[in-house]
């Protein structure tokens, strides 16, 4: 979805396209005629806008508060603000941390603008051509982010930059943006004119008892590459400051922006940050964000949707996946059983043909059983054979016959070993008793 940016200031509106490898321009018109903004979007109904203003005459006023969380917090703050700046569709508050007294205040720090005409003109245009504004801010509110991707720490920092509307100032403690304003470059940035922005800043921090604790305090200059050379020649050490000077093409490389419009000044530093981590302080809150939430959230259901969708297509197609691996193995299954079959009627074939009905064979199968019941398994005899044998051990087995017919006879080869000296009587003696063991059972006799 394509995201523009607009730049406002007092004098002229800028109209860009944010790009993967940076900002591209794509138009420029004056504030009194917002309608050419609306000829640029009208073909790009439901774009994403975000809105970066440099305008003149911010107002900065410290206030404190309860130490609060949630919605309760929100309610105060926005208490404070219609309090503050009453009937403005613009303003914010930031926060600036806690007292350190004991009741444990929030400090904050609250913002909006004098004269908010030439916004009010844009977003109206930016709803009348269907797009949607995500965001508000101001090149103050991104002053502290530029700060710390340029690798300032948390030291004070004055913070300039020449920007088309002209050379905005803005005083960073701690992280947190405390002072900011907008002078007039008619005729150049200077070292003059900055030494002079710099005391009037110092004079009316001191005023508000904000001023910079530390001995030097730094003070950093974004200018054109062309200007830097001798901007930095020129400005020396002050009581108390110290002047460095940066090039708008290094400052866009240390902040990753690619691309920078040709004639472009500082203004796309800021806007480049406020396409890639915009501070969620703006002014833009309330009843103004209220469509672009709802667009939101109706985007968020379509995508949900979308993804429920994609889901059940997903399963559908793993559900078709296996059913037709299943009917391949069914009709794997199929063509093993026919070829079987064809197998078996082969194997059919090559026998001879009988003709026997089922009460033939059954009769057959009775026979073969009442076969079986008439002739009894000799390994009963044997059994009761190796038993009068255990009782018997001279006598030496040879061998044994066994037939079944006409009666189960079991015949009994052997030798009597009587020793050397063993005579007829004691051979005749063993036989007798082994006779005997083997008649002890009736059925064997």
């Amino acid at each position: 979805m394509a995201r523009f940016l607009i730049y406002v200031s007092a004098s002229r509106c800028t109209l860009y396209r944010s790009r993967w490898n940076g900002l591209q321009l794509l138009r420029q018109f004056a504030p009194k005629d917002p309608a050419a903004l609306r000829e640029c979007l009208d073909d790009r109904s439901g774009a994403i806008v975000q809105v970066v203003a440099d305008l003149a005459g911010e107002d900065f006023h410290e206030d404190q508060i309860p130490f609060l969380r949630g919605a309760e917090r929100r309610a105060v703050i926005e208490r404070r603000l219609a309090q503050r700046y009453p009937g403005t569709q613009f303003a914010a508050a930031l926060s600036l941390g806690q007292t350190g007294d004991e009741r444990r205040s929030e400090r904050l720090l609250l913002t909006s603008f004098n004269d908010s005409q030439p916004l009010l003109a844009c977003l109206a245009e930016v709803e009348r051509a269907g797009a949607r504004v995500v965001s508000v801010h101001s090149t103050a509110l991104l002053a502290p982010l530029l700060a710390t991707r340029l690798g300032m720490t948390r030291e004070p920092l004055f913070l300039m930059s020449t920007n088309q509307a002209g050379l905005r100032q803005s005083f960073i403690e701690n992280g947190s943006l405390r002072l900011s304003r907008l002078a007039s470059t008619n005729e150049g940035v200077t070292a003059s004119l900055v030494r002079t922005e710099t005391e009037r800043m110092l004079k009316y921090l001191g005023t508000l008892r904000a001023q910079p604790k530390s001995a030097a305090t730094r003070v950093l200059v974004l200018v054109p590459q062309a200007e830097r050379t001798h901007l930095s020649r020129t400005l020396a050490a002050g009581a108390g400051l110290t002047f460095a000077t940066l090039g708008l093409a290094e400052a866009a490389r240390r902040i990753g922006l690619r691309r920078v419009p040709d004639g472009a000044g500082g203004e796309v530093l800021y806007l480049h940050l406020a396409t890639r981590r915009a501070p969620k302080e703006q002014f833009l809150r309330g009843q103004n964000r209220r469509g672009y939430l709802v667009w939101r959230l109706q985007r968020s259901i379509i995508g949900a949707g979308l993804a429920g969708f994609l889901g059940c297509g997903a399963y559908a197609a793993t559900a078709w996946l296996d059913q037709s691996l299943m009917r391949e193995r069914i009709e794997s299954g199929q063509r093993d059983v026919a070829a079987a079959r064809d197998q078996l009627a082969r194997v059919n074939a090559r026998l001879p043909a009988t003709q026997v009905s089922n009460e033939a064979l059954k009769g057959s199968v009775l026979e073969f059983r009442r076969i079986a019941a008439r002739n009894p398994s000799p390994e009963l005899a044997f059994a009761h054979v190796s038993r009068a044998l255990d009782q018997a051990p001279r006598i030496e087995l040879d061998a044994l016959a066994w037939n079944a017919e006409p009666d189960p006879t079991l015949e009994i080869s052997g030798r009597v070993n009587a020793g050397g000296h063993a005579d007829h009587r004691t051979i005749a003696s063993e036989l007798q008793r082994f006779s005997a063991l083997l008649a002890a059972d009736s059925n064997w006799r």
